[in-house]
């Protein structure tokens, strides 16, 4: 899911990366000035990136809700396949570095055994709380989910032990799996919560990835260009490309699409934006109002309405 194929890979090291050198972004919106305006937060008041860059709710009235009246959200069936899909991703990257580690470079035949068993825990957290038969329905994309990414899994370990006959187990990892998952952000420094989680960091090809298992929206980005900013606030090194990717289960197939794009100043713009008008709304305790084109599946349709 987080790798790219041979001609994703040309446009990233022949495309956007040599424009990512030429585009400068503006030095007051680099994530590492974040002692000073625009940066600086103007509020105490600590958001998730995700309650800054979700704007399913047009008016943000979600989130009003949520922090300033203190109702909890009850979760739709979409947040609930998305989170046992990121969850079951997570999973499976992180049982094949350690099987890695477990049986070694000529442990391969174990290696494969053990990982094409698909595991169901992130989905049988919720058996009690769904019905039958979309519990069912997640079961079979687990299913296929696991087995696409386990072979591609396979052959990037098989294709790197061909190709190095004195690799070691460390070294394989790294190589064949360079992906860091949930990876853990301080956002404190840009005024958000201290404990982020990016979906995926790929530090062999410099850029944030995001999973989304839905339709493609503009806001989307408004994630990638926010673990964009605080990586650089945290670590002071540029980072300028974003990646989301969109998963599509078409019957018995998986249909994947990724939108690349620079990270620049209209999207750096946009965020601190967002930023600093939700920050508002929760510390001043501004009720933004019911959205005129609310979406039925909303979690706080009834709420509104």
């Amino acid at each position: 899911m987080y790798f790219l194929t041979e001609e994703e890979k040309q446009k990233l090291v022949r495309g956007l990366l040599p424009k990512s050198r030429q585009s400068e972004v503006v030095e007051d919106l680099r994530g590492w000035n974040w002692n000073q305006p625009p940066l600086e937060p103007i509020y105490e008041q600590r958001l998730g990136l995700f309650e800054i860059a979700g704007k399913y709710c047009p008016t943000g009235r979600d989130l009003y809700l949520r922090k300033v009246e203190g109702i909890g959200v009850k979760w739709n069936q979409a947040m609930i396949r998305g989170s046992i899909f990121h969850n079951t991703l997570a999973e499976l990257l992180i049982r094949a570095k350690k099987l890695t580690y477990l049986h070694g470079v000529n442990g391969l035949s174990k290696i494969i055994k053990e990982l094409e068993v698909p595991s169901f825990k992130a989905l049988q957290k919720w058996q009690e709380g769904i019905e039958e038969s979309f519990y069912q329905q997640l079961k079979e994309k687990i299913e296929l989910l696991w087995s696409f990414e386990c072979n591609r899994l396979v052959f990037r370990i098989q294709d790197l032990l061909a190709k190095q006959p004195y690799i070691n187990e460390d070294s394989l990892v790294n190589m064949a799996i360079p992906i860091t998952v949930e990876h853990k952000l301080d956002g404190s420094f840009l005024g958000l919560s201290p404990h982020l989680s990016a979906d995926a960091l790929n530090f062999s090809e410099p850029m944030i990835l995001d999973l989304k298992f839905g339709k493609p929206r503009d806001f989307h980005k408004l994630t990638t260009t926010g673990y964009a900013l605080v990586m650089e606030s945290v670590y002071s090194f540029p980072v300028t490309i974003g990646a989301i990717i969109y998963p599509e289960f078409k019957e018995e197939r998986l249909v994947i699409k990724r939108d690349f794009h620079l990270i620049d100043d209209e999207l750096r713009q946009w965020f601190i934006e967002e930023r600093d008008e939700k920050m508002r709304m929760v510390s001043e305790g501004i009720d933004p109002g019911v959205a005129e084109n609310c979406y039925q599946d909303c979690p706080y349709y009834k709420e509104c309405h």
